[in-house]
């Protein structure tokens, strides 16, 4: 004999079914003026309407992505480079590092549109999976964070990258964008287009070492009289001309720096040009966050 279903209850799940279509499609909206810190649509939907149909991942349901609590420090007007005091959380760290722990391989740098290694950076590196839930939360809070910095229309934040680095290990100076723009992959903004990166994040995950700053010799910090991080324990200081010059930052967990590499004519910015000092001893790790600008 045939089971007759409720009427009652199979009203009650098409109501629930069509709040949840609702809520998928409305979610990117609604972040916007209500949760701006949100992750992903999905973590909308989960705080919206508290249910499980089995298809959450283990990772999201160990993963909470919380509004953030940095504040900031203009270290240099132009170029714009600007200091973040805690951009990552404890539990981000943690969720980082593991998502890109099995990934970790000798450093490369692209130079002739090729990827190769060389003496000038001795790291190692680890892609991290655009969809994990902490990388998701972070790269969000970037996006943020640049706010009209980034057109949506022209732009979009690049694929992100742990490197790490053991004693002696160096990064020395170079740029982040590319001499001559990439070419951009068919699924991506149309064929024939192209991209540089037109600014940097850089977050530090691990700071057990000695040395390791990075180092902008060509940076003048703004308010030589008054800044903040100058001095005994300071987070960053100048370095005279015998040391280079410009401007280093000490690797301190869970802080960030934000720089624009492009001028306004799209061409890259040589002032930008860093390097990670040699590490003394220990281990450091950091985040290298790309967001991209497209060209026609």
């Amino acid at each position: 004999m045939r089971r007759i279903q409720n009427p009652t209850t199979y009203r009650t799940q098409l109501i629930i079914a069509a709040m949840v279509a609702v809520l998928a499609f409305a979610a990117p909206l609604i972040s916007r003026y209500i949760s701006p810190s949100a992750s992903s649509t999905l973590s909308l939907i989960r705080a919206l309407v508290p249910f499980s149909n089995g298809t959450i991942s283990a990772a999201e349901q160990q993963f909470a992505c919380r509004p953030h609590a940095y504040t900031t420090e203009i270290v240099s007007l132009d170029p714009l480079l600007i200091y973040i005091h805690e951009f990552l959380a404890p539990a981000e760290i943690a969720a980082l590092l593991a998502a890109g722990e099995p990934e970790f391989a000798p450093s490369e740098v692209t130079k002739r549109n090729r990827k190769q290694h060389t003496a000038d950076r001795t790291s190692q590196s680890a892609g991290l999976p655009p969809g994990d839930p902490a990388v998701r939360c972070v790269l969000s809070r970037a996006q943020q964070f640049m706010g009209a910095l980034l057109d949506p229309a022209r732009g979009e934040i690049g694929p992100p990258q742990l490197v790490r680095y053991t004693a002696g290990q160096r990064f020395n100076v170079h740029h982040d964008w590319y001499e001559r723009p990439q070419p951009a992959k068919r699924e991506k903004m149309g064929l024939g287009r192209s991209w540089n990166r037109v600014a940097s994040f850089f977050a530090v995950l691990q700071d057990d070492c000695t040395g390791g700053e990075t180092h902008f010799p060509y940076v003048e910090p703004v308010r030589r009289d008054s800044r903040t991080g100058i001095g005994e324990g300071g987070v960053w200081f100048e370095r005279d001309a015998e040391s280079g010059g410009g401007v280093a930052f000490k690797p301190v967990k869970g802080n960030a720096l934000f720089w624009v590499n492009l001028h306004a004519n799209g061409t890259g910015d040589e002032r930008v040009m860093h390097a990670g000092l040699p590490l003394g001893d220990g281990l450091k790790t950091a985040m290298n966050i790309w967001p991209r600008q497209y060209y026609p």
